[in-house]
């Protein structure tokens, strides 16, 4: 496909066909037989630690929580085709991929339960996600353009939702990208909800992935349930924004084709606005279902290894559930500590007035 083809749903990029086979026209990507049975450890990490943290949210001890069940190709297939040294920024859903890139899952707790030590990501790559839609989208150009101004040999990639296509800050973030050709990868997720509203009342176009050809640069379709084609299409897309001389426009948008099994988040009921039919059809496509085929197939997976597998994830699943119950109880007052390096005068009003209501009510009425 040239850089400005107008992608349609049949040049979507796939590799493995709905049962796990590898379709004729597709070339496995080069990964080694460790990397490949990682990806799926990882993804059967990330599946189960979802369901753990729903349970853990409808205990009471987390505030909310996104599940991601559906979307572990995409997150588990890019993350690995990313560099050590990239960097990334991310929406509220992709604990996958930050897992990955080496965000702790007990940090993961610690966030959506309201603590902001789970904010507090360090050692990593992995800018803190964000809530507000869209707003890591400039973030990411602006990190992106100083890396090409300082000519560090890195990639910038941001996750996002299809949702973050109908706010100003994705339009503005990518038409900057575009013009200062900045070595950035923009992955939507197109999981075919913004939370009840459905993908086609989000555009008129026939992909989110064309929407790229508007500012310069290539735009292309996924199947984002198929993690071998997202590592290929982004392993791609960072090779082009790191060439030194790469004849095309660096910047890409993939757009991963999938689907979101559960709520939006906690608060949301999904039953109110789709139906269950739908997600069955979409559960034929389940990435952990074809992956597993494929592994089978090579050999690289049978039931006593897969047994071995999730005995470890349970133990790693309760080790970290274990270290986030051990937690001492945050500070009311750490709520201003991630904000600005050095607090800004009006927070540390607000740190004082905090301290006010702590000596005439108490640290338990406080919390309360």
């Amino acid at each position: 496909m040239s850089a400005f083809q107008v992608p349609s749903p049949d040049d979507r990029v796939r590799i493995l066909d709905e049962s796990g086979q590898v379709i004729e026209s597709a070339t496995v990507p080069d990964l080694d037989d460790d990397s490949l049975v990682g990806m799926y450890r990882d993804m059967r990490v990330m599946r189960r630690f979802d369901e753990r943290a729903v349970n853990l949210q409808r205990q009471g001890r987390l505030r909310t929580f996104p599940p991601l069940a559906g979307q572990e190709g995409a997150q588990i297939g890019s993350a690995y085709a990313t560099d050590e040294g990239d960097w990334s920024f991310s929406s509220y859903r992709e604990h996958g991929y930050n897992y990955v890139r080496g965000v702790d899952l007990p940090s993961i707790l610690r966030y959506w339960s309201g603590d902001e030590r789970g904010a507090a990501v360090k050692g990593t790559n992995v800018f803190p996600l964000a809530i507000p839609i869209a707003t890591q989208i400039p973030h990411a150009t602006g990190t992106a353009w100083a890396a090409k101004l300082q000519g560090d040999d890195v990639a910038v990639v941001c996750h996002f939702g299809d949702g973050a296509t109908s706010e100003g800050d994705f339009h503005e973030g990518l038409n900057f990208a575009g013009v200062f050709d900045v070595p950035a990868v923009f992955i939507c997720h197109n999981n075919q909800w913004a939370i009840s509203v459905p993908r086609e009342r989000q555009t008129a176009t026939d992909t989110l992935a064309q929407k790229a050809h508007a500012y310069g640069f290539e735009g292309i379709q996924v199947d984002g349930m198929d993690p071998l084609a997202m590592y290929r299409a982004t392993r791609d897309a960072i090779e082009k924004a790191k060439a030194e001389d790469p004849g095309e426009p660096r910047p890409t948008l993939i757009e991963a084709v999938q689907y979101r099994y559960g709520a939006h988040t906690t608060a949301d009921d999904p039953s109110t606005y789709r139906d269950e039919a739908e997600v069955e059809e979409w559960r034929r496509l389940d990435p952990l279902t074809r992956f597993e085929a494929f592994l089978r197939d090579r050999d690289l997976l049978n039931d006593d290894r897969l047994e071995e597998i999730e005995a470890a994830i349970e133990k790693k699943i309760d080790g970290a559930v274990g270290r986030f119950g051990d937690d001492p109880e945050p500070e009311p007052a750490d709520m201003f500590e991630f904000v600005f390096e050095t607090p800004t005068e009006e927070l540390r009003k607000q740190g004082a007035y905090l301290e006010a209501l702590r000596d005439r009510y108490g640290d338990e009425e406080l919390r309360s």
